[in-house]
């Protein structure tokens, strides 16, 4: 993972409504797998080539497979009604107890919905190859390792299937960090964590640091002009940074 995490999305700008009759009636009439790759992307090749789409953002095949996991689970939500949904973004189905053993599901991960709808919270993982942390494009499965701890194989954002990893979910998955603007600088100290985005000439990925001091300097029409020196938490170095290159973690969801 050697290339600049990305910090915007392009929005997707929704279906036709051509396109959603057609997925209602896939929904209804379709004996095939729904959620499989193949499935997604031939729908999605389908809607690509079709001239309603002309002018229009490409459709991804995940954002096919999300719609229907969105519908199944609405769809679900109205026969269980009286059931609570979990609160946790990657709560795990009572039907699943922890088992000795790696045992794994290989179905995506839902969102609760108890507290307000989570299905619209961003994440980012921390990967074990090189200790940063990516955005998450896609939950997986999970399993339970021998531990009795929860594992989530992740897809991060950018990159291929090649890259999916088994990420530890009390240590390495959160909600999606926000870059720091101009208005945040009066609020940082010394001694606060943050995400800063460490370059290098081959790379520049994104690291846990704490703030070790801060020259304080007159902000101007470019905006921050303060210098923050930060301390790595992977390996200790510092470096002197701007404020455009931090990013501050929002107030968490509990995981577990």
């Amino acid at each position: 993972m050697d290339r600049l995490r990305p910090r915007q999305r392009p929005a997707f700008s929704g279906f036709t409504k051509a396109e959603f009759e057609k997925l209602e009636k896939l929904l209804e009439e379709s004996e095939e797998d729904l959620l499989s790759k193949e499935f997604c992307q031939k729908i999605a090749r389908s809607f690509n080539s079709s001239a309603g789409r002309a002018g229009k953002p490409i459709i991804k095949w995940t954002e096919v497979q999300s719609w229907f996991q969105n519908r199944q689970r609405d769809n679900l939500s109205k026969v269980t009604s009286s059931t609570k949904m979990s609160k946790v973004a990657f709560a795990l189905p009572e039907a699943c107890p922890p088992k000795k053993g790696h045992e794994s599901s290989q179905e995506p991960i839902e969102g609760g919905e108890e507290d307000g709808d989570l299905s619209v919270l961003e994440f980012e993982a921390r990967s074990s190859k090189d200790g940063a942390w990516y955005d998450v494009e896609l939950f997986l499965a999970h399993r339970f390792v021998s531990s009795g701890e929860v594992e989530v194989r992740v897809r991060f954002v950018g990159f291929g299937a090649e890259e999916d990893e088994w990420i530890n979910i009390k240590r390495s998955v959160r909600q999606r960090s926000v870059p720091l603007e101009p208005s945040h600088c009066p609020k940082l100290k010394v001694g606060d964590l943050v995400l800063c985005l460490q370059e290098r000439r081959d790379q520049a990925i994104y690291y846990d640091a704490h703030i070790v001091n801060i020259q304080r300097r007159m902000h101007d029409i470019r905006g921050c002009r303060c210098i923050y020196l930060v301390r790595y938490n992977h390996d200790n170095t510092e470096e002197k940074v701007r404020l455009r290159r931090l990013c501050c973690r929002p107030t968490f969801y509990t995981l577990l």
